[in-house]
């Protein structure tokens, strides 16, 4: 006989729960403050009806216990699978904080958390209907803004069409307006952060940091730190990435100079303003930039949005901003394109340039992504006589979810260094049986990162990075 269950996996708006206890109204507490949800009493954690038995009494002790502990009116159905009783708590999101005994609650995932210190600040903000950037900021004057930075801004949001003429010939106070950075008669977060030449009088470590590293992450060569306000920013950095820490292979077309760098310099601006926009600046670490000979690892603190996984980046997906007033500021410049089409800007660049896609990871409570060489710098380093490892320097993301075991790396090093090699003369390499190299090659071959051109005999092979 097929057991009756809820096919569905405990998620953010989801929970299952076999008895009544009264600390679960810690959850019904935390789907009250995050994005509502369902918590089941008489449900296995699989989804199995096990009912419960005291459902009697419990059909008045919930809505009452709900009700005296945190002031809510929750919809508690008693309903009966194959004669089990259980319960269905159904929990609106509430427009307002909600506290169990004194404490606040919200839901991360299939958990349930206490918040406290930056977060609690956040989520009333977000009950709110507020964000973080959209908070007024006392004591500060369009005056103590910085000109170069809104000549800047002004500048670009010209070129790129996004303002016009008539928009920008206005006083700087009736722009900020416009640009939605005061709330009533004070300057918002947005407004320093974008445009006060020392956002750190109010934000703690509002900077960028950079370091060129040895292979060895313990040893730094040289460093750099880029404050100001964020538009200042993000040129500094970028003029410094590009001049000082990444080193361009030079070469000429003709009497033509030719400049190639590991990285596009278009897809590492769209990741650098991903990190700008997205950083959460209520807590106070810096971005993070580090160079290496053949990659680079931009970090932002700030965990993704829960709609949004790391996964889903490079397809479509929604745009959440974790601060939309400054994301407004960068839009109306024309440093980004609105509805997350940054990774697709930064795939069409990427494809563009032949340049591998960058590598996106969640890290340390933040996203770190890691940017490797492209083929073509590859190619120049070997055309110049420069030895690199390919052992770091293979590593196809065409399909960043592409995950290649050793010997599939293994294989991939020696036919980068030798498209012509055969499946006998690989075997004899890496010391493995035949066999086992062409039931490889044929697994990379479906994985689309290695190509088989011309025949077995005369042919030879392609490496798609």
């Amino acid at each position: 006989m097929k057991v009756k269950k809820i096919d569905k996996d405990e998620k953010h708006d989801l929970e299952f729960k076999q008895n009544w206890r009264d600390e679960y109204l810690k959850w019904i507490c935390a789907f009250a403050n995050t994005h509502g949800g369902s918590l089941y009493i008489g449900v296995k954690d699989n989804g199995e009806f096990c009912g419960v038995k005291d459902y009697r009494k419990l059909s008045e002790d919930i809505p009452n216990k709900i009700l005296q502990a945190m002031g809510l009116i929750c919809e508690v159905n008693l309903l009966d699978e194959g004669g089990k009783k259980y319960f269905r708590i159904d929990v609106e999101k509430y427009p307002f904080p909600v506290s169990y005994h004194g404490k606040y609650y919200k839901r991360s995932g299939s958990t349930t958390q206490e918040v406290v210190d930056n977060e609690l600040d956040k989520m009333i903000l977000a009950v709110q209907g507020r964000t973080w950037d959209s908070v007024p900021v006392p004591h500060v004057d369009v005056a103590d803004l910085d000109n170069d930075s809104i000549k800047l801004f002004k500048k670009m949001a010209l070129d790129h069409n996004r303002l016009d003429s008539k928009a920008l010939d206005v006083p700087t106070d009736v722009l900020l307006r416009n640009l939605r950075l005061f709330e009533n008669d004070y300057l918002t977060r947005a407004a320093v952060m974008c445009f006060h030449p020392d956002p750190e009088k109010w934000v703690m470590c509002a900077y960028i940091k950079i370091g060129f590293f040895a292979d060895n992450d313990a040893d730094i060569i040289y460093q750099d730190e880029v404050h100001g306000s964020l538009v200042m920013q993000v040129e500094k950095t970028m003029d410094l990435i590009y001049t000082k820490y990444m080193k361009a292979l030079i070469s000429y077309d003709g009497i033509h100079r030719k400049e190639t760098f590991f990285f596009p310099k278009e897809a590492f601006r769209e990741l650098l303003l991903n990190a700008v926009i997205h950083r959460d600046y209520a807590r106070p670490t810096p971005i993070q930039i580090r160079v290496y000979a053949h990659k680079i690892r931009i970090w932002n603190i700030g965990k993704m949005p829960v709609d949004v996984p790391v996964e889903k980046l490079f397809k479509p997906h929604s745009s959440e901003p974790r601060n939309p007033n400054i994301a407004n500021v960068f839009f109306k410049a024309g440093y980004v394109e609105s509805w997350g089409r940054g990774y697709k800007n930064i795939t069409d660049v990427c494809k563009l340039r032949k340049a591998k896609l960058p590598i996106p990871e969640e890290n340390s409570g933040g996203l770190v992504v890691e940017c490797p060489p492209s083929r073509q710098y590859l190619d120049a380093e070997r055309k110049q006589g420069k030895i690199i490892p390919y052992e770091d320097a293979v590593n196809p993301t065409v399909n960043p979810t592409v995950k290649l075991s050793k010997n599939q790396k293994d294989i991939l090093v020696k036919i980068t260094e030798n498209s012509k090699i055969t499946l006998t003369e690989l075997a004899g390499l890496l010391g493995l049986n035949r066999s086992t190299i062409a039931d490889n090659t044929l697994k990379l071959q479906r994985l689309g990162v290695l190509k088989r051109v011309g025949s077995d005999k005369t042919g030879y092979w392609e490496v798609i990075f």
